[in-house]
């Protein structure tokens, strides 16, 4: 076999390669994306939607705008930003009739996070949480200054990652006519990857209001898909929710939609 034949050989089986190692490759990345801890800088867009919500019974859009950002701060530990930003359009709630557009407040977390599991597999990250009282409108924002500390835990084996995050907030400002904060969330989390880099997710967003001892927790069922637009790898999908527990007078209850987009920028 001459030198030609050979060269001509291995860029046949280097091509015959790249399809196995792109899906390997998007695997992985729809696998980070299950962890809220992960060294992947992405930027998610999701978009809910509800009905019977407020003492009006009606509809709302909201669309969360969630950037994940990791700083290594030592070889060992990443300190991981993690930013929701509600993006709100309303119709009925507060009253028949009634309709607001805007801004809802922020919630802002820091988790400083080991860069390697523990040996036991378990990967973690521990911080603090900010309420951030952004609302561009009265209706759409607490006008309360809020804090508390916040954790989250999972472990990854294969195809599955499963885990919970967590945060407590506490108001220590804002307007004092307004409802003080005392707040719970827990978020149970399983997901399931595919070697093609679908990943089928489930879990809960659990809020306890201590104030009114009033639980809300939605199931959300999702598809996700990681594919690439141009140049730009994205994940996107979709799926159902459902009010299993519900606050009668606030709301929402009943069925949701839930649809997501996110930017990686993988480093």
């Amino acid at each position: 076999m001459n030198h030609q034949t050979v060269m001509s050989c291995c860029a046949s089986c280097a091509l015959l390669m790249l399809p196995a190692m792109s899906l390997a490759d998007d695997a992985n990345l729809a696998k980070k994306l299950s962890n809220p801890v992960s060294d992947l800088i992405s930027v998610p867009f999701q978009y809910n939607y509800d009905e019977n919500v407020g003492a009006g019974k009606g509809s709302r859009n909201l669309l969360n705008i969630q950037p994940v950002i990791p700083f290594s701060i030592s070889e060992d530990a990443n300190i991981v930003s993690r930013t929701i930003l509600p993006v709100i359009s309303q119709h009925d709630v507060t009253q028949s009739g009634s309709s607001q557009n805007g801004i809802g407040d922020v919630t802002q977390s820091f988790f400083y996070s080991p860069k390697k599991p523990t040996d036991s597999g378990l990967i973690w990250g521990v911080g603090t949480v900010l309420l951030l009282p952004t609302g561009s409108d009265s209706l759409l924002s607490g006008r309360k200054w809020g804090a508390g500390p916040t954790a989250v835990g999972l472990k990854q084996s294969g195809p599955w990652t499963y885990g919970m995050l967590a945060n407590h907030i506490w108001d220590y400002a804002g307007d004092k006519n307004r409802p003080s904060v005392n707040v719970t969330y827990l978020q149970p989390f399983l997901t399931y990857t595919t070697a093609s880099a679908t990943t089928v997710a489930l879990n809960l967003e659990s809020t306890y209001d201590w104030r009114e001892n009033q639980w809300s927790v939605p199931a959300n069922l999702m598809v996700n898909q990681i594919m690439k637009i141009g140049e730009q790898t994205v994940q996107v999908g979709g799926g159902v929710r459902y009010w299993l527990e519900h606050d009668d007078d606030r709301g929402p209850h009943g069925w949701g939609l839930r649809l997501n987009f996110t930017l990686l920028l993988p480093r």
